[in-house]
């Protein structure tokens, strides 16, 4: 269960990162409540997860599908560029997160 709650966190994460867009220095009220929202929900569900979960796993996984669902948003909203390279780079912080998952050991 810990898990699931962590790739929500992850989610919420994307979520806050993304609304920082909108926000416009934060001077639009419904982005900027979205993008609060998103944030205390990320990070609350962060640590929740951290109840059983090793510290570092947990924290790289949370920032590593903030990090990816950033990036994807970013080419669908905002038409950013889809290159072989930059995909290439989303490829290894996934494969870091994978391998993060696998390696940390029973229990987690």
């Amino acid at each position: 269960m810990a898990w699931i709650i962590l790739i929500i966190a992850g989610l919420f994460e994307t979520g806050w990162a993304v609304g920082l867009k909108y926000t416009d220095g934060f001077t639009k009220l419904w982005p900027t409540v979205w993008t609060a929202v998103s944030l205390v929900l990320s990070m609350g569900l962060l640590g929740w997860s951290l109840k059983t979960l090793p510290l570092g796993t947990a924290y790289a996984i949370w920032t590593g599908i903030g990090a990816v669902g950033t990036v994807i948003v970013g080419i669908i909203l905002f038409k950013e560029p889809a290159t072989v390279a930059r995909l290439a780079c989303v490829g290894l912080i996934v494969a870091g997160m994978v391998g993060l998952k696998l390696f940390s050991g029973p229990g987690a």
